[in-house]
């Protein structure tokens, strides 16, 4: 089973990198999470924080985005690129053959309520409640946790920017995620849930790196719609991991630091390679590479390989540490940058 996506030389040219978290597909993908119950070690305590946010009328958004298989595809327009208000805006002008088309595909695996039917008809008060139901869960599941969608995003697009800018479209393929392949000119997508083949016939692919993606990259059903392939983030389990006490948090994060590791966590906040990192605090690789482990342990930074580099990228909880402040003004001087420029 797999999706075998077939690029011409124009589509290698239309590749685009979402500049901005989709806010529609997370909250698409949010819903399968909160009914099949993946991910337990990343996405448990996110549920677990849910349970108490019940409302009665949601649960019909799960006839159309239902935890396996197909789910509407009109959910996730193309809109959506403008930020959440753009996307309901795009849903609500959805034409009625998409309804009928994606509805009709729906009801082949389940039948579907009686309140579909006016939704298949393109009724205006129904879609308007569509975009009601989708806004509720957007403000009850996803938004609260939008500093970490962002945070997981900015790290997941620096790595994919990377990646392609140092090895082509070929090494962004295969650092997206260990079930693509690239075999020129088809990019090849294992997953029991895809199966055939999307001509993009110079139409680009729009490539959207998703926090509430798991466990692997999915695409749109119908290849007639503007193409997007969306992949996982590396996530850190620890995200939604109450803080540490208070007593002894000082004593621990200053025994951890250092000037020497402080300044490596400032540098990688944008993405750096042991070597750039070791060249801007004036340090071996050697002495670089055992600090970035320990802040790795602590969940500070994460590592990827690409090609044949590793970038590290600082966590939500490593920005949390910086933007505290608790660095600055302990960060050794180097050619690159004096302290105090960090900390105004």
């Amino acid at each position: 089973m797999g999706l075998r996506i077939h690029f011409t030389y124009d589509d290698l040219a239309r590749v685009v990198l979402a500049e901005e978290p989709d806010p529609l597909w997370e909250g698409l993908l949010s819903l399968h999470l909160l009914q099949n119950r993946d991910g337990a070690l990343v996405f448990g305590r996110w549920r677990r924080a849910s349970r108490g946010l019940f409302d009665p009328e949601l649960p019909r958004l799960r006839h159309l985005a239902p935890p396996r298989g197909y789910s509407a595809d009109f959910l996730t327009p193309a809109g959506a690129v403008g930020g959440f208000e753009a996307g309901l805006d795009a849903m609500l002008a959805t034409p009625r053959a998409r309804l009928r088309t994606d509805l009709t595909e729906l009801s082949l695996a389940r039948p579907l309520p009686g309140w579909a039917r006016p939704l298949a008809d393109g009724d205006p008060q129904a879609l308007r409640g569509l975009a009601g139901l989708v806004r509720r869960h957007h403000e009850r599941f996803v938004a609260p946790y939008w500093t970490h969608v962002r945070a997981r995003f900015d790290d997941a697009r620096s790595v994919a920017a990377r990646a392609l800018l140092r090895s082509g479209f070929a090494g962004l393929a295969a650092g997206l995620h260990p079930s693509l392949r690239w075999s020129a000119p088809v990019l090849h997508v294992a997953g029991a849930h895809l199966q055939g083949d999307l001509y993009l016939e110079g139409r680009g692919l729009r490539i959207i790196p998703s926090f509430f993606c798991w466990p692997g990259p999915i695409v749109l059903k119908d290849g007639s719609l503007p193409p997007v392939l969306v992949y996982p983030v590396t996530h850190d389990p620890r995200w939604l991991a109450p803080p540490p006490d208070a007593p002894g948090t000082h004593q621990a994060l200053a025994a951890l630091l250092g000037r020497a590791r402080a300044a490596v966590l400032e540098e990688v906040a944008d993405g750096r390679t042991t070597s750039e990192v070791a060249a801007r605090v004036e340090l071996s690789p050697a002495t670089v590479s055992h600090h970035v482990a320990v802040l790795r342990e602590s969940g500070l930074l994460t590592s990827r390989r690409i090609g044949g580099a590793v970038l590290h990228t600082v966590t939500a909880l490593g920005i949390d540490l910086l933007e505290g402040g608790t660095t600055c003004g302990i960060r050794p001087r180097s050619k690159a940058m004096a302290p105090a420029e960090r900390c105004r």
